[in-house]
C-alpha cells in the first residue's frame, strides 16, 4: 500500500497489571469490570464468552498453578476487550482493540483502581 493511502482502524490498548488484588479474579467481577470499563469508555457490550475451569472436569483443569486463572472476552460493536487473570502472580492482562476512538489512559486507569494493581507495560497502537 502507498504511503498516505491507507486508513487508520482503530486502536489497541495493551495493558499489563501486576500485584492485583485476585479475590476480583472472578467471572462475577470481572462481569462487572466489563460493564463498567465499556460503560466509561462508551463502548457498546455484546457477547461474552469465559475460559476457566468453572463447570470443568476435574481431568480438563488447568493443572499447572502458574497458569490458573480467568480469561474472557467482551464482544463489543467496534471489537473486544480480552482480559485473562492469574490468580498466584496476581496479575491482569489486558486489550481493548475497537475501530472506535477512545481514551486509552482512561482505560488504563480504571483497570489499575479496578483491579488494584500497578501498571507495568501499557502500549497503545494504531491498527492500520
Amino acid at each position: 500500500m502507498k504511503k498516505g493511502n491507507h486508513k487508520n482502524y482503530g486502536k489497541e490498548l495493551l495493558l499489563d497489571l501486576h500485584n492485583c488484588n485476585p479475590k476480583k479474579f472472578t467471572r462475577k467481577t470481572i462481569g462487572r469490570y466489563f460493564k463498567e470499563l465499556c460503560g466509561l469508555i462508551d463502548m457498546e457490550r455484546h457477547d461474552m464468552h469465559w475460559w476457566d475451569d468453572v463447570g470443568l472436569p476435574k481431568a480438563k483443569r488447568q493443572t499447572l498453578p502458574h497458569l490458573k486463572g480467568t480469561s474472557a472476552i467482551q464482544f463489543i460493536t467496534t471489537s473486544n476487550v480480552t482480559i485473562h487473570t492469574l490468580d498466584i502472580l496476581k496479575n491482569v492482562y489486558l486489550n481493548i482493540f475497537s475501530c472506535k476512538e477512545f481514551d486509552a489512559r482512561v482505560a488504563a486507569e480504571f483497570s489499575r483502581k479496578f483491579f488494584e494493581g500497578k501498571i507495568v507495560n501499557l502500549k497503545v497502537t494504531d491498527r492500520k
